[in-house]
């Protein structure tokens, strides 16, 4: 348990943060472009869209709107010029290393479609069972909602603080269909990413599969809301600096001779005067040692002399 106060803290500190749906954004999309990093940047200087990233032939786009609500706005299209097929939005509190789960899947699809096919698993029609596309959700333990709007489905974390909700009723295939969502309502503390109905089951379970991932993502202390830090666990990533250990000085050696001889005393039964004695004689021989290595130090390897022979008492 971290006993300081949080005014103690370094708010740029490193922190290791639990559950990774509740992190937030922490400023950049590095970990939601990072399956994506070998494909087409385009930088735009004009417009809400900062950066454009696509597949090589534009079928898929990944927006960063770095100064917008909708953080990420995600695309898929039959050809780089028709109509888009499926759009997926994450806001500006989702934490990127979810958006990560979308964009690892589409990159592994992209690979695996047929340069040549107009076709690719990134443009697969959904499931007809809305539970294809929670499946990790459920697995994780999260339960359905009794209490839902009739027509739709909602699956809780056992938190409390995550969900999914999804609206069956009959719609248009640009209508927004599935959102998840994590954390409670207010501007910076309520993640949201919605996927149009014609986005593939298998693209929305992989971005559930991350948001139920129970590795820890990193935030500097000031990036969590201060509304959620009752809500996450915090951990250091880098433990305090350990102590320098330095060699005892001439006084703690004797307060340890004498610390010794009290222990050893007590196990028998001394008088204080006893006591008194034998903390002497401890504090005498190591001063004696003492004198004794800084000779030998001193002497180098020159040979002790033999003790002279006790005098006869007469």
């Amino acid at each position: 348990m971290n006993t300081q106060k949080p005014y103690d803290q370094d708010p740029y500190q490193e922190v290791l943060v639990s559950p990774r749906y509740l992190a937030g954004s922490n400023g950049t999309g590095d970990a939601g472009f990072a399956p994506v990093a070998h494909w087409p940047h385009h930088y735009l200087d004009e417009g809400p869209c900062q950066l454009l990233v696509t597949s090589p032939d534009q079928r898929i786009r990944i927006g960063w709107f770095g100064d917008d609500f909708d953080l990420w706005k995600i695309t898929a299209a039959k050809e780089a010029a028709s109509a888009t097929r499926w759009t997926a939005t994450f806001n500006h509190v989702t934490p990127a290393e979810i958006v990560a789960g979308l964009t690892t899947a589409l990159a592994h699809d992209y690979a695996e479609a047929d340069a040549y096919d107009g076709n690719g698993r990134f443009l697969a029609n959904p499931s007809y069972h809305w539970a294809d596309a929670v499946r990790p959700l459920t697995d994780a333990g999260w339960t359905r909602d009794g209490g839902a709007e009739r027509g739709t489905v909602e699956i809780i974390a056992p938190d409390g603080q995550a969900g999914v909700l999804i609206d069956n009723r009959l719609s248009g295939w640009d209508d927004e269909t599935v959102t998840l969502w994590a954390g409670p309502p207010g501007w910076g503390t309520h993640a949201e990413a919605v996927f149009t109905a014609r986005t593939p089951s298998h693209l929305i379970a992989a971005t559930a599969a991350a948001m139920t991932d129970s590795a820890p993502v990193i935030r500097e202390r000031h990036q969590i809301n201060r509304r959620m830090r009752h809500l996450v666990t915090l951990t250091p990533v880098s433990p305090p600096a350990p102590r320098v250990s330095r060699a005892p000085a001439p006084l703690d050696v004797r307060r340890t001779a004498v610390t010794q001889a009290v222990q050893r005393a007590a196990h028998t039964r001394q008088t204080p005067s006893d006591l008194r004695v034998m903390a002497a004689r401890s504090r005498t021989t190591v001063s004696a040692q003492n004198r004794s290595s800084s000779s030998a130090h001193t002497l180098g390897t020159r040979p002790m002399a033999s003790p002279p022979t006790p005098r006869r008492s007469r």
